[in-house]
């Protein structure tokens, strides 16, 4: 609620919204409640991680925006060249306004709000902008707990805000793959729940991926499955039995990292229809 009022409050403040999403579940990424909160700020939608989605994914949701006319860039947090990127945008985006102020003489910075859910990756991306490391990182949700502005250079400022997820998720699916992504904290959720449906989609919609990377037969039921992953990777009890709970964190983690693939978890077919 705090951290919500304080959007309210500072967006009179900025020309613009910066609304990052994890490109791997940019729908799930938008919060309802942000939209009246940002009183219809012209808004810049970066598609945050797209090294760890599905380029296929990353594309078809562009095209997406596109069509609707809103602005988007898929990025990587940490790839040198953001700043131009996002300068780039932010100027197209705010083109009618600065034309208005140069033909009045009116010399101001561009100001930015930068918001999203947790753990999408915007402190990443605001250090990246600022070239060194102000803002806290982790790769949990909830780093950030206040507000603070970084000066990019003489023509853009951002303000950066705590990520905020919204008290109800009305689409069970969309809770699962903030879940998935690391925006809900692992610490109040079924870890080996969440695995079991990870694995469910992946047999579905990247047959053979983990079969190549754990070196187990897809053709099992998902709970053997996770266990034969357990037994592959040594994940193992004291008495030497699979440990379910480890391998199905394992796998959670190794989708999180990357080093399952390029994957987007939600079907993104659709969107071109």
């Amino acid at each position: 609620t705090k951290a919500i009022r304080m959007i309210g409050e500072n967006v009179k403040l900025v020309d613009a919204v910066l609304y990052v999403l994890d490109a791997r579940a940019p729908q799930s990424c938008i919060n309802p409640d942000f939209e009246k909160l940002t009183e219809g700020k012209p808004t810049l939608y970066l598609l945050n991680k797209q090294d760890l989605a599905d380029p296929s994914g990353t594309a078809a949701w562009l095209w997406r925006f596109q069509s609707e006319r809103t602005l988007s860039r898929a990025v990587c947090g940490t790839e040198r060249s953001l700043k131009g990127t996002v300068i780039s945008a932010l100027t197209q985006l705010l083109r009618e306004k600065l034309e208005r102020n140069a033909a009045k003489g009116v010399v101001k910075p561009m100001r930015a709000m930068i918001i999203g859910v947790p753990n999408c990756g915007k402190s990443t991306i605001m250090n990246t902008l600022a070239g060194e490391k102000r803002a806290l990182t982790g790769d949990k949700p909830g780093v950030t707990k206040g507000k603070q502005w970084i000066r990019l250079n003489k023509s853009v400022e951002l303000l950066d805000t705590p990520g905020i997820l919204w008290p109800k998720f009305e689409d069970q699916t969309v809770g699962l793959r903030l879940a998935l992504i690391g925006s809900i904290k692992d610490e109040i959720l079924n870890v080996d729940e969440l695995a079991v449906e990870l694995v469910k989609f992946l047999k579905a919609e990247y047959p053979g991926l983990l079969a190549q990377r754990y070196e187990v037969s897809e053709e099992n039921d998902i709970i053997e499955l996770i266990s034969a992953v357990a037994v592959n990777r040594k994940c193992l009890s004291k008495g030497g039995e699979p440990d379910y709970s480890k391998a199905a964190a394992l796998i959670i983690d190794d989708f999180r990292s990357g080093k399952l693939g390029h994957i987007t978890p939600v079907s993104y077919t659709h969107l071109r229809a």
